[in-house]
């Protein structure tokens, strides 16, 4: 994840531009949009699904001590009768079910009477028997042929995608089973994880108790054999290394050859440093400094005049993940490639892998007791020899005591230098728990509803590159609107490694025409990662801790939640309020008090806090457009539907609302014309279509037609080209946009150069040479 999110910052950097379009690849590779549709892990949820739960559940007891009216399902109003009403009212429809019956029953009774009397006046039929036959097998085989070809055609059609699909119960469905055994597989994981972390503590305690002592004395025979061969190499008993060097271990890690290389070259340079150090002079050595920086130069700048043509070519910064990349796979090929796991169908835990690792835990936790005892005997043999030979025996011990105050002094005085400003915390003296409610209690914590990124249907672009080529800037669709979100806001705020490492994203502004589905992008960013959603829009905080303090407080507080319960989406809804020069005077919001906290908040983000200011604006050319840039790093402009997404969207917006899409409907003739018209519109209109009456009509009697939809969405204004035209000039204005008006224009006039060169090729050629 955090390599495709380089990946796709250093081609912002090249293209200036934040959608990419990949349809000539995909042409070429012979792949479909799905392939390259970017899946938003399920751990994401997963592995804090019991954090959630409770996060839900304090929530909810929180609401309803505080809004209970929120929580009362207000449906249709009860009628209310007396017992004896509603006997009555039974009995007159029972009554009312047997006279129908009666009535079906006796009309029945009358048919087959006259069907008798009509054959006793005809008498028997003449009709022979073989003809008779000929005809039933006739009309028998005519009817099964004209059944099969219908199904076929039915067939075929919904196989080219020109005729919906049957409606499919979805526990008939290979989707259903398969769904059924992921939840298999996810409790046996569960099972499997707590038998794993067990087995951590098991092992190791069994570990430490049968093969602890033996590591024990291994450990002591090596470091009492060190000393002896020092003491007979230098006359001497060495120096034990603290424990900051990594004590006995540093003793016994092998060197690399370029390690030792490095050391005698060192040595070397150091004697012959001395050696020249005592006889020479410092204006020679200057002059000879200037001379061969002089002769550098020289050859700098022939080089530079040769190797003007040569391109160095893009160089990025080096990436965070490709190391780590790169040490997983040796740790796959060198543990997992060749392994036989042909036995273990339940996979469960290797005994075998953990006691390797557990070893080296051990050996650690031996070695630093080893090593104490050690230090010890090693200064009593020390005290011993000195003894011997008449001298005083605790010097060593000073030197070495005096150097460890040094160093603790030296760290001490590191710590004050590091020390900086520190942001004064206002509610130091109270609980997580406590500011959470307050906030869920203020409404400026809020519940979203859970909306999944699937749910924002919409058609690949398969004509973004070649209108590229043509120099004509496309709008993006649906599809790469869904494909940006996921790679700003939702991969960076689902993983805490991928946040910090990769491209940090601090906030994010979605802009676009009304209906266009901002607010749902937002809900499914916060569905996706399992985020908190601070609602700081000015409409729902007015009121709410007015003046200076007031405001200071309830942005620390917001933030100081947001990043102790991370993942949090701090949202501002008709953002270009704040940065509006002037603001109508019916408009009692007070939007432009955090126009100077937003942009010095988003500066003060860091790596570590896993929070996104995300903002949403339907008229972002209101705004002014330098604090405007300066709080939204990205801004993301969402495009009305093409023809291919209303196409998708219409039956599905259809089923989702109780409607049946049959052949009656002519999903392609709706799309057409509604042209102009944005997911929020459809909707609109197919709530007004399908009430309730409706939706019980279309099973049994009169399936849905698309003429039913042309009036309600007569009444509801479309978006017209120029308010979309509004949104892109507004877009050409931002840092992103003149950068990639540049780069265009640059482009073009590359182009013609090159056009002209290609005219006379004689010249052509003198001016490659030189």
């Amino acid at each position: 994840m955090g390599r495709l999110l380089e990946l796709k910052n250093n081609m912002v950097s090249l293209e200036f531009a934040e959608y990419h379009y990949f349809d000539d690849v995909l042409s070429d590779l012979k792949l479909t949009p799905n392939d390259i549709e970017i899946p938003v892990p399920k751990y994401f949820l997963q592995e804090n699904r019991e954090a959630l739960k409770e996060r839900d559940k304090l929530m909810s007891n929180v609401l309803k001590k505080t809004r209970p009216y929120d929580f009362v399902k207000t449906t249709k109003d009860e009628i209310t009768m007396t017992k004896e009403e509603a006997i009555q009212l039974i009995q007159i429809h029972e009554r009312a079910r047997q006279g129908r019956w009666r009535a079906k029953f006796m009309k029945e009774i009358r048919v087959q009477e006259e069907r008798e009397r009509l054959a006793a006046t005809r008498g028997a039929p003449t009709l022979d028997r073989n003809v008779a036959a000929t005809k039933i097998q006739k009309i028998w085989k005519g009817f099964m042929a004209r059944k099969k070809t219908k199904v076929m055609r039915e067939e075929e059609l919904i196989f080219v995608g020109m005729k919906p699909a049957p409606p499919v119960n979805y526990k008939d469905t290979p989707m259903y089973k398969a769904d059924q055994q992921m939840e298999k597989r996810r409790i046996i994981q569960q099972e499997n994880e707590r038998e794993y972390q067990k087995a951590l503590v098991t092992i190791k305690e069994k570990l430490r108790e049968v093969e602890g002592p033996e590591m024990r004395e291994r450990l002591q025979d090596q470091i009492r054999q060190w000393f002896i061969e020092c003491r007979d190499a230098t006359g001497k008993f060495p120096e034990y290394p603290a424990e900051d060097e990594g004590g006995s271990s540093a003793i016994f890690t092998p060197k690399d050859p370029a390690e030792v290389e490095a050391e005698l070259k060192a040595k070397e340079e150091e004697k012959a440093k001395g050696k020249k150090g005592k006889g020479k002079d410092g204006k020679g050595k200057d002059k000879k400094d200037k001379k061969g920086k002089g002769k550098d130069k020289d050859k700098k700048g022939k080089k530079g005049k040769g190797d003007e043509e040569e391109d160095v070519g893009i160089v990025f910064d080096p990436s965070a993940f490709v190391p780590t990349l790169s040490e997983s796979s040796k740790m796959y090929r060198g543990v997992w490639e060749n392994r036989d796991e042909s036995l273990n169908f339940s996979q469960k835990h290797d005994v075998e892998l953990i006691k390797e690792e557990k070893r080296v835990e051990i050996e650690t936790e031996v070695r630093l007791h080893v090593d104490e005892l050690m230090r010890q005997e090693l200064k009593n043999l020390k005290m011993a020899v000195d003894r011997d030979k008449g001298k005083k025996g605790k010097k060593g011990g000073k030197k070495s005591g005096k150097k460890k105050k040094g160093k603790k002094s030296g760290k001490k005085g590191g710590k004050k230098g590091k020390k900086g400003k520190k942001e004064k915390d206002l509610t130091a003296d109270r609980t997580i728990e406590s500011l959470y409610e307050e906030l869920v209690k203020e409404g400026i914590l809020v519940q979203y509803p859970k909306t999944p990124l699937k749910d924002y249907l919409g058609e690949y672009s398969y004509l973004g590159t070649t209108l590229r080529q043509a120099n004509i800037e496309p709008m993006p669709s649906l599809s790469d609107v869904r494909r940006v979100i996921t790679e700003y806001c939702i991969l960076p705020l689902g993983s805490q490694i991928v946040h910090e490492k990769a491209p940090l994203v601090k906030s994010c502004l979605i802009t676009g025409p009304r209906g266009c589905g901002k607010k749902m992008l937002v809900h499914a960013i916060c569905t996706e990662t399992g985020a908190n959603l601070f609602d700081l829009t000015a409409a729902n905080v007015v009121g709410k801790y007015p003046g200076k303090a007031g405001l200071a407080m309830m942005l620390h507080m917001v933030f100081k939640v947001a990043r102790q319960l991370a993942p949090s989406v701090v949202y501002v809804g008709d953002c270009e309020k704040t940065f509006q020069k002037k603001l109508p005077k019916t408009d009692k919001t007070d939007p432009k008090r955090f126009k100077k906290d937003f942009p010095k908040i988003v500066k003060g983000m860091k790596a570590e806090d896993r929070v996104l200011l995300l903002g949403t604006s339907l008229f972002p050319f209101n705004a002014e457009v330098k604090p405007f840039c300066q709080t939204f790093q990205k801004l993301l402009l969402l495009p009305r539907p093409d023809y291919a997404s209303r196409f998708l969207l219409w039956p599905s917006l259809i089923k989702k609302h109780g409607g049946i899409v049959t052949d009656a409907l002519d999903i392609s003739s709706l799309s057409k014309v509604t042209d102009g018209y944005t997911p929020g519109h459809m909707v609109d209109v197919i709530k007004q279509v399908l009430t309730d009456r409706r939706i019980k009509q279309q099973l049994t009697k009169k399936p849905l037609v698309a003429s039913e939809f042309v009036g309600p969405l007569a009444k509801i204004e479309p978006i017209y080209k120029e308010e979309e035209e509004a949104f892109k000039v507004w877009y050409a204005k931002t840092p992103l946009g003149k950068k990639r008006a540049k780069a265009a224009k640059e482009g073009e006039e590359d182009g013609g150069g090159k056009g002209g060169k290609g005219k006379d090729k004689g010249k052509g050629k003198g001016k490659k040479k030189k």
